[in-house]
């Protein structure tokens, strides 16, 4: 009968599948598309839906990266050196300057151009503030995200401070320059600033 016939025929594509089954044990990785690409090399030139039908019958799915079984990171590790976690979310403080904080906060606006049209632009706010009372002791705002304008509101913040420091009563100040070669001082001193020329040592007076 004819479907006897064709039960005892061998099958047409078994080259095919030999050739698919050595690919797989060498490449386990390899989907449909990358056998379909091995077998042009191997001057075998079949469609590529016969490539995944036949993968699908042997059962040679992938199954390494699919959505399921993979999640997209983009954590590329420890970069740079990492700063100790002093606040460690304790946000609240007694002292004034002990604590200050800042953030990068975009802000998008619409501008009109010299055609008459109407252009999307964006600003860069970077508030620093006083974790005591809440205060803005400092902010810039810049049209790019740098760190220009970090540094600029940042250099602000430590210059007020200081001024508010010098102005406590219970505090003697003495440049930097006449404490050089006192070494006795040196293990009650502590410097407060150091990013300008106006540098200052602070003692407590007695």
């Amino acid at each position: 009968m004819y479907w006897q016939k064709r039960f005892d025929r061998e099958k047409p594509d078994k080259y095919l599948e030999d050739e698919i089954t050595k690919i797989h044990n060498e490449n386990k990785d390899y989907g449909y598309r990358r056998v379909y690409n091995e077998l042009r090399n191997r001057n075998i030139f079949v469609n590529k839906k016969k490539v995944q039908r036949i993968m699908q019958e042997l059962g040679f799915q992938v199954t390494s990266f699919t959505r399921k079984s993979r999640k997209y990171s983009s954590y590329k590790g420890n970069v740079g050196k990492i700063a100790p976690n002093r606040i460690n979310r304790r946000f609240n403080t007694s002292v004034p300057h002990q604590k200050i904080t800042t953030d990068t906060t975009e802000f998008k606006y619409y501008e009109i151009d010299s055609k008459g049209r109407m252009a999307i632009k964006k600003l860069y706010l970077d508030p620093f503030l006083d974790m005591f009372n809440g205060e803005v002791l400092s902010y810039s705002i810049t049209q790019t995200p740098s760190s220009v304008g970090i540094l600029s509101a940042q250099k602000q913040a430590i210059d007020k401070k200081i001024e508010s420091v010098k102005n406590d009563n219970t505090y003697i100040w003495y440049p930097e320059s006449k404490l050089k070669g006192k070494g006795k001082f040196k293990d009650y001193a502590s410097r407060l600033y150091d990013m300008t020329e106006a540098k200052f040592w602070k003692f407590k007076s007695r």
